[in-house]
């Protein structure tokens, strides 16, 4: 079992900044992919990005390239969203999740996730 706890979401005006960082705990000595995903009210779970155990492999959405970084810290269990230039659109909950021995940019392969930090982005 992994457990996810994501923290650092909050409110920020447009064109702000936020760092998300999603802890992992429990059995974090396999290798595992991370993803960021979000809902926004109303809308589908989305996919936003994606890095590979030794962060070799990463994936932006479209809508937040050039704008977020997805990195990790293995020593720590960590893996950070860097959201800047954030935009009334970026708002909602964000997700962490884990995919055990792999890398996926399908949500519904993934194995665990967290609670969720929610974003909310002010024009």
């Amino acid at each position: 079992q992994v457990q996810l706890v994501e923290s650092g979401g909050g409110l920020v005006q447009a064109g702000g900044s936020l760092r998300l960082s999603c802890a992992a705990s429990g059995r974090t000595s396999s290798s595992y992919g991370m993803g960021w995903f979000r809902r926004a009210p109303g809308k589908e779970r989305e996919i936003v990005s994606v890095i590979s155990y030794w962060g070799g492999s990463t994936y932006y959405a479209e809508s937040v390239k050039g704008r977020f970084t997805i990195s990790r810290d293995n020593a720590k269990n960590t893996v950070y969203l860097q959201m800047n230039s954030l935009k009334p659109e970026d708002t909602a909950v964000y997700y962490c999740a884990a995919k055990m021995g792999g890398y996926t940019l399908v949500g519904s392969e993934y194995d665990y996730w967290g609670q969720g930090t929610q974003v909310t982005v002010s024009s």
